[in-house]
Parts: C-alpha cells; sequence; structure tokens
C-alpha cells in the first residue's frame, strides 16, 4: 500500500504556487504566439479520439510540476493497486474492481482469495443469455406474449448510468422500448406503468442489498400494479433483480435463477459495467453492450500503460488540480455537442461531485485546501443561449469540457457542419476573445459609430478562458464506453493527488438514515 502523502507537502506543489504567479498576467494567445506547435504538442490521440488540451492556462514548466506532483504523490503506484485488486477504499475496506467489469482476458486478481474474472465472465454470459431470450420473444410474460417494455428500478448509480446511456445510444435501440423509475415520488412510478400493459413489461429491480427504500417502494408498486390482473405467479415472468440478497429477493417473489451478482469491490457509481446494465443489453442487445465494454477496457489499457506525460485522464485529472488549487477555480463545465448526451452531464455531476466532495484526508485529517469541482452543464448548442454568458464575461473562470463528434448518425452534415461551427467558435472565442480596438472596428463597419463609446466596455471578452476538446469520429457504443473510462480515471487521479479517499459516500447515507427515522 502506497503511504498517504498530503501534496501541500511536496515540492512540486511550493513550485507550482510560484509558477501560478508567473502565468497571472500572461495570456493564452502569447502561448500560442511563442510555440507555433502549441496545438500538436498538447494533444493526445487513442483509436479515434483526439484529445487536445492546449487552450490552457499552462507553459511547459506547469506540465513538467503537474507530472512532478504526480510522481510525488506515487500517482503510478496507486493505478498499480487500482487494477490489482489491493482494498484502496481504505475506510470501507473493499477493494476498487470496476475495471474488471470490462476486462475480456482472464488476469489473476482476486479478492479475499476468490478469483475475479470467473465471477465477471459467468456474470456478463448470464446477461448475454437472457438478453437474448427477451429480445428474441423467446422470454414471455404470463400470458404467453413477448416483452415490448422493460422497466429499470434503481436509483443513484443503479438508475442514472444505464439510463444515461440509453439516451446517449438511442440511435443503436432495438425494438424494445426502456423505461426507468427512481425518485420515489409515486407521480413519477405510476406516469411510466399508465403507458405499459402489465402483460408484455419486464421490470429489471437494481439494488445491491434488496433494501433501498425509493427502490424496494418503487418495486412494491410495480408488483402491487402488475397483481391487478395477473395471478401472484406472474412475478417470476415479469421481475428480474441485481443485487446480492438472495433472501430479499425471494420473499420479494422473484425466481432466484432470475437474480444476477452485484459485488462490494462495485461502488453503485461505477457499476454500470456489470449485471446492472442489464436494461443496457436487452435495449441496444448484448454486442452493442459488449462494444461498450470494450471502449471502456481500451481507456484502462491507456490509462494503465501510457506515460504521464501522454495519458488522456492523467492530464485530465492534473489540469483540475491545478485550476482548484493554484487559479481558484470552483467549478467545470461539460459540453457535450451532442442532444442524446443530455444525461451525460448528470452523470459525471454524480461521479464527481460524490466521489471527491470530501473533506478529511485518508489519513483522517481534516483538509485546508481545496477539494473537488462543482460540475455543471447542458448539450451545445443548447447552452450557448444560457450559461455560456457567465463563463465567457463572467467573474470567475470556470473550465469547459467540449465533447464532439466528427460525423452525425442520420448523415445529416447540414446541421452537422452548423453544430461543429458552433463547437470550434466557441472554443476559439473562449481563447481569443475580442479586444477593443476590434469591438471598436466591428461596430464602425457596421454603421454604429454613435454606439461605441456606449457600448464598447460591454462588447470586450478579455478571453484567456479555457478549455479541452475531446474530438472523437462518431458517437458509437464503443466512443461513449471509452470517453466515460477516461472521466471515471480522472476522478481517481484528483483523489490521489488530493488524498481523499474517491470510493466511499458517507455524505449520502446521513440523509438515508435521517428520513428513515422521519418516514
Amino acid at each position: 500500500m502506497s503511504k498517504y502523502i498530503n501534496p501541500t507537502q511536496t515540492a512540486a506543489w511550493s513550485a507550482l504556487k510560484a509558477n501560478a504567479i508567473e502565468l497571472q498576467k500572461v495570456h493564452m494567445n502569447d502561448l500560442f504566439k511563442s510555440n507555433p506547435n502549441r496545438k500538436k504538442d498538447c494533444s493526445i490521440q487513442i483509436d479515434s479520439l483526439l484529445f487536445d488540451y492546449s487552450k490552457n492556462l499552462i507553459n511547459p514548466q506547469t506540465k513538467e510540476l503537474l507530472l512532478q506532483l504526480a510522481n510525488e504523490v506515487q500517482l503510478k503506484e496507486s493505478i498499480q493497486q487500482l487494477f490489482s485488486g489491493e482494498k484502496i477504499n481504505m475506510t470501507e475496506q473493499r477493494a476498487v474492481l470496476h475495471t474488471a467489469l470490462r476486462d475480456f482476458k482472464y488476469s489473476g486478481i482476486k479478492v479475499d482469495d476468490v478469483a475475479v474474472y470467473p465471477l465477471v465472465n459467468d456474470a456478463r454470459n448470464q446477461v448475454k443469455s437472457f438478453s437474448e431470450k427477451v429480445i428474441s420473444g423467446t422470454w414471455k410474460g404470463y400470458s404467453g406474449k413477448a416483452i415490448t417494455d422493460v422497466v429499470n428500478i434503481g436509483i443513484g448509480g443503479s438508475d442514472l448510468g444505464p439510463q444515461m446511456v440509453m439516451e446517449a445510444l438511442s440511435f443503436y435501440q432495438n425494438h424494445l422500448k426502456v423505461h426507468f423509475i427512481s425518485n420515489v415520488d409515486g407521480d413519477a412510478a405510476h406516469a411510466v406503468l399508465k403507458k405499459l400493459n402489465p402483460e408484455t413489461t419486464l421490470f429489471v429491480v437494481v439494488s445491491k442489498t434488496f433494501t433501498t427504500i425509493e427502490t424496494l417502494t418503487n418495486a412494491t408498486t410495480c408488483k402491487n400494479w402488475l397483481m391487478q390482473t395477473a395471478p401472484e405467479s406472474a412475478v417470476k415472468n415479469h421481475f428480474v433483480a441485481v443485487s446480492t440478497n438472495l433472501k430479499a429477493i425471494s420473499e420479494f417473489g422473484i425466481d432466484a435463477e432470475n437474480a444476477f451478482p452485484m459485488w462490494d469491490w462495485v461502488g453503485g457509481r461505477f457499476s454500470m459495467w456489470s449485471a446492472v446494465g442489464l436494461a443496457i443489453a436487452l435495449g441496444l442487445g448484448y454486442d452493442h453492450f459488449e462494444q461498450f465494454l470494450q471502449g471502456a477496457h481500451a481507456a484502462d489499457t491507456h490509462f494503465q500503460n501510457a506515460d504521464f506525460s501522454q495519458n488522456i485522464p492523467v492530464i485530465m485529472g492534473l489540469l483540475t488540480v491545478w485550476y482548484t488549487n493554484f487559479r481558484d477555480v470552483k467549478a467545470e463545465t461539460i459540453l457535450p455537442y451532442a442532444e442524446s448526451l443530455n444525461k451525460l452531464v448528470a452523470y459525471l455531476q454524480q461521479l464527481f461531485m460524490e466521489s471527491n466532495g470530501k473533506s478529511v484526508d485518508r489519513n483522517g485529517e481534516k483538509i485546508d485546501y481545496q477539494t473537488g469541482t462543482v460540475i455543471f452543464g447542458a448539450p451545445g448548442s443548447n447552452s450557448q443561449h444560457s450559461f455560456m454568458q457567465h463563463i465567457h464575461q463572467g467573474t470567475q473562470l470556470v473550465p469547459a469540457d467540449f465533447i464532439g463528434f466528427e460525423q452525425p448518425l442520420y448523415g445529416d452534415m447540414h446541421h452537422h457542419k452548423i453544430l461543429m461551427a458552433n463547437f470550434q467558435a466557441q472554443t476559439m472565442a473562449l481563447q481569443e476573445g475580442k479586444s477593443a480596438d476590434a469591438v471598436h472596428l466591428t461596430m464602425k463597419m457596421e454603421g454604429k459609430e454613435n454606439d461605441i463609446n456606449r457600448l464598447l466596455p460591454y462588447k470586450i471578452f478579455e478571453g484567456n478562458r479555457v478549455s479541452n476538446t475531446l474530438l472523437f469520429n462518431k458517437l458509437t457504443p464503443y466512443a461513449l464506453g471509452m470517453l466515460i473510462a477516461l472521466y471515471e480515471h480522472k476522478v481517481f487521479v484528483e483523489g490521489v493527488v488530493w488524498n481523499i479517499n474517491s470510493f466511499d459516500q458517507f455524505g449520502v447515507e446521513l440523509g438515508k438514515e435521517m428520513a428513515k427515522k422521519l418516514g
């Protein structure tokens, strides 16, 4: 086990403070002028993804010092521990092995002397077999009719991940309609149920302990709805569960053969790569689900093996540390230029803010430096008509990730050229800004000389606003899997540098405890 190192005690931390002071008066435009190859020097390509971090307020010394910081906090050793199954979730004494869920070769990793790969492989085969039965119509409802609708009942990681993926990859969806019930608000559950036919609806109940109050309340409501027209024995045809609590599943009426496994070495917000993603396999088909896993595995391989200077999650995580701790940044925005990625931001918001919203380090000490940023965002170009005003001209620096795709899914290049023109224009405008001279000239050419003195201050853009570009060839299951896994590893990098445990969530538990007392 590597040491738990306070980053503020490293030599790199002190040097980065000095570097930040030096860069305060440097404009990004000057960094590009001083190095014509800056974009090439600050770009990394893996598969069909180009990651461009050239539009950041860093110079070569900054990057060198950030990499030094990574080495001083023993990031390499921590990555090895992550992939080897050591119990790096030290507060809960658990391994963190979501990466094993998308590994298709025998690794030999064991948790408490139990080999992980056979468990994962068996679960994948179970998901494949079951999803193929439902999709083909072999699996029947109680009245002998094939399934037409699937309802995923879960909350948090048991809901948001599968829901996000199904919306993001709706282009690839088969004939099954997939619905989601998560909120304990009964109106939400009944709004879904009123659209469905009990004879042709399959419910997937996802709860590790099968005790989550929201999930069990919703599952019971759905069971009661089914029982209004179906016999008690129909539960085995219409309910399956993803859980570890076989006793509770059986008491609910779900057949043990229709139970899919979960493990305590996979946290909820990292779990959709497991049988928690059953709704994905049902709605997209198992082949697409496996491509999704393969894309994530490619990101894992890159993270584990690439030199830190060419390692996308490492660079992304270190940049967040740079802005959070040395430029007083409090928030970051994520801007996917694809409407189908509408729920991606909410998913990443949970991933980052539940993981790294911590104020006690791994030594049990109160932290006196900033950790975690507020994550928000929305699809472009919608976001350009809302909060982007704040990012362009507000008083706070808000780093932005722009996520784009070179090819549209439906082949409409007219729309896509306009979309991507906006994508490129926003990153350029954030960097370059618009000077007083440029504003003056524009207004003069528009015949607005009389308004120049009055409006000039309002139309100046200082620029020097930072962004990363993640540009894929096309939105595929493979690309989405890679994208999400890269962000997962970014979370890990930040957590190691900040010396916090990114894998517990005691802040989530307190509200549950109080709700039980009041409920």
